[in-house]
């Protein structure tokens, strides 16, 4: 089974681990472009703050699905 992670500023996105997402912390650039890098495989959409979607614009996301929260 597929699960959903969620990166961006922690005031942001902390609340989605009470859905059971895989939540990853990142307020700079290189901390969401670690998180990137440290997704586990099982996870198939990610949810994005506005800060985290500028850092990974550069990215290729391969098969995830990647969605950017309103600012």
């Amino acid at each position: 089974m597929s699960r959903v992670a969620v990166v961006g500023e922690a005031r942001r996105v902390e609340g989605f681990a009470l859905a059971g997402a895989v939540v990853l912390p990142a307020a700079e650039r290189e901390q969401v472009l670690d998180a990137w890098r440290g997704l586990p495989e099982d996870v198939a959409i990610v949810l994005v703050t506005p800060l985290a979607a500028d850092a990974l614009a550069a990215v290729d996301v391969g098969s995830r699905l990647v969605v950017t929260l309103p600012a």
